[in-house]
């Protein structure tokens, strides 16, 4: 079996002046955009896009059809028009084209009323942005924000409620409890019964009530129309209610009052963000491949991640502003990508990992491995020419800056890996902003729908993620009838063996353990000690009928 330095003709160039040559080749400049696209490390044969053509030509095809309102997501039976968000004039209906020009007219409006003190809290002008959501609802904002964010220059401070750690809903509650009064939050949930999200409301709902303030009046809703969420904010009269709809997914809701809503209070520039994405969607909509990145960046998934061997991506951007980049491309990646089945119901599991930290700090953590160990996947180098604004500062001999150095350690990051055979795509950018930020959602949204259709898998829904709540909902079900049962023997304990039989749930008699253990170490449960690790009894603490567990 050959290593996995030993390279066919084409593999591995290690001359310079060929590796130039092939650089002219294979890089494409995308100037509408500000994107050069940098395939010249990935090791494809001369001959790959051209042997790929029916394939490339059915993802093309299948693109198209998306765009014109196809049901592109056929196990939901929905249309997926995250494109539309930034054209209207593509939208498939006046209804849809109306409801998506309206939606940016509304978070523009809201927006500078708050700016302008018009909207305000019981305490004053909003000056914090507590925002309330998990997965798609909270990554894409937390991408943005940490991008765009100016130390001192955002009109809100922005927190986030973004998963159901009561630790972590504390913290954040604590850095606003001198300012609840100015601080308005948004709750985001298309369904509105996302368990994550309706927990992290009634966390800060309490917070706000125990300050002596009205949530109501500094709550929002991005919610579908009519869901329970959408009910409850009308029912208490919240400030705002913003529509979400069904033909947008979670995961490609940036350029949807999902991103733009926290984008505009944090005083963003959303026009940019859109018309970046925009252009980007033209640029990759166009079905020659020698000039649409999205499509030659898909294409080079498919080579490192073919039949034989599925190598993991590795995102390396060099900038400290583009950090969470790599957490936001996981969830557009693998939840659109990890499918067991394909569209025709054959078991293919589909997937590719996504991980990744930033440059330079890898050289200093995981390059080592990368170079050296296994070489299971793929890096993706994210280069942003720009170094940052006003006067440069040199470190070395009055010419070269920091940022010279971040990128010569790019640059040798880059030739490190390939001289022990391993392959790397290069993005570059002309800076940091909102319309380039625009241009590397759309591009990777558009890459993920091409790969998707390489692979023949519905990139659109994601029935591992909803199998993992519905078994979350029966683990919090067993935890019920444990508290009931222990009611009932009125304070007697229970082993957990027991326990199993008495809830007739002996199948989850680790289940069982796991929780007993859990509430006992939050002093919800008495736990009595038995012999072994295992022979514990479990019992309800004391306490008064109003504090009781079920209550």
């Amino acid at each position: 079996m050959r290593g996995a330095r030993v390279c066919s003709a084409h593999r591995m160039e290690t001359d310079p002046l060929k590796l130039w040559e092939r650089y002219r080749e294979r890089a494409t400049f995308h100037d509408e955009i500000g994107l050069t696209l940098d395939l010249s490390r990935v090791d494809f044969a001369d001959d790959f896009f051209a042997s790929h053509a029916e394939p490339i030509d059915n993802a093309f095809a299948a693109m198209a059809e998306l765009e014109k309102g196809g049901i592109a997501n056929p196990d939901e039976n929905r249309m997926v028009g995250h494109y539309w968000l930034r054209n209207s004039a593509l939208a498939p209906t006046d209804e849809i084209r109306g409801q998506i020009e309206s939606g940016i007219a509304a978070v523009k409006e809201f927006a500078a009323d708050v700016h302008a003190g018009k909207i305000a809290g019981q305490d004053g002008p909003f000056e914090n942005l507590l925002l309330i959501g998990i997965g798609g609802s909270a990554l894409g904002p937390q991408f943005v924000s940490h991008a765009l964010s100016q130390p001192g220059g955002d009109k809100v401070k922005i927190r986030f409620f973004d998963n159901a750690d009561p630790h972590g809903y504390d913290d954040n509650l604590a850095e606003l409890a001198d300012s609840l009064g100015k601080t308005l939050c948004i709750v985001i949930s298309k369904s509105g019964g996302t368990k994550e999200t309706r927990n992290g409301m009634l966390e800060a709902k309490t917070a706000f009530e125990r300050a002596g303030l009205d949530f109501a009046k500094h709550a929002c809703a991005v919610t579908g129309v009519g869901s329970k969420l959408d009910q409850i904010a009308e029912a208490d009269g919240w400030l705002l209610r913003f529509p979400m709809y069904d033909w947008i997914g979670g995961r490609t809701s940036e350029t949807s009052v999902v991103g733009l809503l926290p984008a505009a209070l944090q005083g963003f520039d959303i026009d940019q963000l859109i018309a970046g994405a925009k252009a980007c969607d033209q640029a990759t909509r166009q079905t020659n491949i020698d000039n649409n990145p999205a499509m030659r960046l898909s294409m080079a998934w498919k080579h490192n991640c073919n039949d034989i061997v599925k190598k993991s991506m590795v995102i390396l951007p060099y900038k400290d502003r583009l950090s969470l980049f790599s957490r936001y491309l996981q969830q557009l990646i693998m939840e659109s990508i990890g499918k067991e089945l394909d569209l025709d119901g054959a078991v293919v599991n589909q997937g590719i990992s996504v991980f990744g930290n930033k440059g330079s700090t890898d050289q200093h953590a995981y390059i080592q491995q990368l170079r050296d160990g296994t070489p299971n996947f793929f890096a993706t180098f994210i280069e942003v020419l720009a170094e940052r604004p006003g006067e440069l500062f040199h470190v070395e001999h009055d010419a070269i800056t920091s940022g010279d150095y971040l990128s010569g350690f790019l640059q040798g990051t880059r030739r490190a890996l390939y001289e022990n055979g391993r392959e790397s795509i290069t993005i570059t950018i002309k800076d940091v902003s909102a319309f380039s930020i625009g241009v590397l959602i759309a591009l990777y949204e558009r890459a993920v729908g091409f790969y998707a259709s390489l692979v023949n898998v519905n990139a659109y829904h994601q029935p591992g993620v909803e199998a993992g709540k519905k078994a979350a909902t029966r683990v919090l079900g067993v935890q019920l009838n444990i508290f009931e049962c222990l009611m009932r023997r009125d304070g007697h304990p229970m082993s957990v063996d027991d326990l199993a039989i008495e809830t007739q749930s002996v199948d989850d008699t680790e289940t069982i353990y796991k929780i007993c253990e859990h509430l006992a170490a939050n002093g919800r449960m008495e736990k009595i000690e038995g012999d072994g690790r295992f022979g514990a009894q479990y019992t309800l603490p004391r306490m008064e009928s109003d504090e009781f567990p079920l209550s």
